[in-house]
């Protein structure tokens, strides 16, 4: 078996690399460029504080529960993806966390909201809330 061992790859023209693995069934292929995450934040609500992130600018309170994030790369395009979730502060009730109704997406903002499910949906902060965004940066 050979081994490729290097400091760096660049693509050649103004596309830079965009190289393909084999899939771990081996049957297909898929793009590096297409299948990474692009964006992601672990966060605290309550003490509004990013806790990890990648490629993320800034969290903004919008009000209980809800909050607005600013990537730092944009998105060529709203249409990202984004899964979420949060753990509630306390143990009564089920967390739901969905993205923010309210407000647009666009290419460099995403809101989101945190509603407690403990006996009646009210808005609530969250000590753990994480996001992934996947897509196309511009």
């Amino acid at each position: 078996m050979s081994s490729l061992k290097v400091d760096n790859i660049t693509g050649r023209g103004n596309a830079g690399f965009t190289g393909s693995v084999k899939t771990e069934g081996g049957n297909t292929t898929t793009d590096l460029q297409q299948g990474l995450v692009k964006s992601w934040i672990s966060a605290n609500f309550v003490t509004e504080a990013y806790l990890d992130s990648f490629n993320q600018t800034t969290l903004s309170d919008i009000g209980p529960g809800s909050y607005r994030f600013t990537v730092t790369n944009n998105f060529a395009n709203a249409n990202y993806a984004c899964g979420t979730e949060a753990k509630y502060v306390t143990s009564n009730g089920i967390n739901t966390m969905s993205q923010d109704d309210s407000f647009a997406r666009t290419t460099s903002q995403y809101q989101a909201y945190c509603s407690n499910d403990g006996g009646s949906v009210l808005a609530a902060d969250t000590e753990h809330y994480q996001s992934l965004l996947a897509g196309d940066l511009a």
